[in-house]
């Protein structure tokens, strides 16, 4: 296997650094406006729900109104007594539509966004401020990956520090892409609060000069089978994040469905997160492409390693957790397609999974020693 000796360009690397470093700092204000966004969120409902109010009490009045002129209209040509007749009915058609508009207020404003995470009515700039900064933060971002892969010649995860930086590019543009189809700012502070962990740990726990890869790296399969496994990566964090809030609304529900909860209480940004079951919904689906492209990965890096090593399977560290990963994710679908596993069951078991998703590409590469560790500065 050849070993490329190249030169670096260290002028494009250094240029590398400071766009990650500006785009640490945007996502990081993208994470704080999204965490202000939740803070005031019941700020956010009260005023929509004094909105709907406002609109059911115009809508309510012109009611009213027209009422008044049917009325007027038939004592023109009834007469007097069919005039005092129709002005209780006007009245009575008042009534009962002051009692009809708060019901409707009530409902409207619990039901903040639907199944299909589509919202009704409600305005979030902050939140809408905090997507603008992610979209900022994830073109720097982008920039500075693909500096640091022309300054060195080669694909920019050949360490820690390259594949966590990569990894959390990943997790945000998997983000970005899908508000393209769902409105998941709700998810925000969970998937841009990870990318910031990520770029943190990466900075300040494995920070690794350029350099060239390990020779057992260079391969194009290091490009096939690196990059469907952080792409697998950045759709489990997004389900992960949909199953914690399963959980929450799902307890949410209960207790509303007990009486245990008013229409204040509680956490009130959960009033804008869609049902446990439309969380649970598409946390499956995301899941299913996340498994399929998890067992390519397994596929992937066995070819590798036949390559590189001479056998498809070597019971090595890594190998098995890859596995264990594979397994447990195989575990969540049999379970919630064919044993009928919903609800917090299958909500903890894609917790599980993520979590050795992490331990996996954290610990793993880190702490035990193996063919695969490639933690610290390429030689």
């Amino acid at each position: 296997m050849p070993t490329f000796t190249g030169s670096i360009d260290q002028e494009l690397a250094q240029y590398s650094d400071l766009f990650m470093l500006i785009a640490a700092l945007i996502y990081t204000a993208a994470f704080l406006m999204f965490a202000l966004d939740i803070a005031r969120s019941s700020v956010t409902i009260r005023r929509l729900e004094a909105e709907l109010a406002a609109e059911q009490e115009a809508e309510r009045a012109e009611r009213s109104e027209r009422v008044r002129a049917t009325a007027s209209a038939g004592a023109g040509s009834a007469g007097a007594g069919s005039s005092d007749a129709g002005e209780p009915g006007a009245g009575d058609s008042d009534a009962g539509g002051s009692d009809a508009a708060p019901r409707a207020v009530e409902a409207s404003a619990e039901d903040l966004v639907d199944d299909e995470m589509t919202y009704t009515g409600l305005a979030r700039p902050l939140a809408n401020v905090a997507v603008a900064l992610t979209i900022l933060a994830a073109l720097a971002h982008g920039f500075a990956v693909g500096a640091r892969a022309t300054a060195a010649g080669r694909v920019p995860w050949g360490n820690m520090y390259e594949f966590l930086t990569t990894g959390a590019f990943v997790v945000a543009a998997v983000y970005l892409v899908s508000l393209l189809r769902k409105d998941l700012r709700f998810l925000g502070t969970f998937a841009v609060g990870l990318v910031v962990v990520m770029m943190t740990a990466a900075t300040i726990g494995f920070p690794t000069p350029l350099g060239h890869l390990q020779p057992s790296l260079q391969s194009p399969w290091i490009v096939i089978h690196v990059s469907v496994a952080v792409f697998s990566m950045g759709l489990f964090t997004l389900t992960f994040a949909m199953s914690v809030l399963q959980l929450i609304q799902h307890r949410r529900e209960a207790k509303r469905a007990a009486g245990m909860l008013s229409d204040t209480g509680g956490w009130q940004f959960m009033r804008m997160v869609p049902s446990a079951m439309a969380l649970e919904n598409r946390a499956y689906r995301i899941n299913t492409i996340g498994f399929v492209t998890w067992t390519l990965t397994l596929i992937f890096g066995a070819i590798w390693a036949e390559e590189a090593w001479g056998r498809y399977w070597g019971w090595d560290t890594k190998e098995v957790w890859t596995f264990v990963v594979w397994v447990v994710y195989a575990g969540y679908l049999h379970a919630r397609a064919t044993r009928g596993w919903t609800g917090s069951r299958s909500a903890w078991l894609s917790i599980i999974g993520f979590a050795c998703v992490i331990f996996n590409f954290t610990v793993v590469n880190t702490l035990f020693a193996g063919l695969h560790s490639y933690a610290g500065l390429p030689e």
